[in-house]
């Protein structure tokens, strides 16, 4: 993933997103931040951009971070709808949410997410969860 790919952020709550982005800007990524406040608005966006669409060559999101607990349509059922299309399920995903539900984490990687962070709740720690996160998927390859 370079440093253009767009990272599409899934998140309700105003101060995980500015804490987010505070955390890019602290390490240093300069990956265009997109934010969707709930899986509804996630999907739109999605169906929206140009590289859903066949033969497009635009940038999709290299990257999704996804909360769990949101309105309108959760963390959950956002990973059902993803994974179903054929032109998304490719996309890779992050949970990082405060749900320390085992049910949560199981459904999720049953949907095959990529990881499953905690929030933590000391920023400093918010920051180096970010940069491990980012700084694996600037590394790894994706998917065609």
């Amino acid at each position: 993933m370079t440093s253009t790919t767009p990272i599409l952020l899934v998140e309700d709550d105003d101060v995980d997103v500015e804490n987010v982005t505070r955390a890019f800007e602290e390490n240093r990524l300069t990956n265009p931040l997109v934010i969707a406040r709930h899986g509804e608005h996630a999907l739109q966006l999605l169906s929206k951009h140009p590289s859903c669409e066949e033969g497009s060559s635009a940038t999709r999101p290299g990257l999704i971070l996804l909360d769990i607990n949101m309105p309108i349509m959760n963390g959950i059922e956002f990973l059902t709808t993803l994974k179903e299309n054929p032109s998304l399920c490719t996309i890779p995903v992050v949970v990082l949410t405060t749900s320390q539900e085992e049910s949560d984490r199981k459904e999720s990687f049953c949907h095959w997410v990529a990881g499953y962070f905690l929030k933590p709740v000391e920023y400093e720690d918010f920051v180096r969860v970010i940069g491990v996160i980012v700084s694996y998927w600037t590394l790894s390859e994706s998917a065609p």
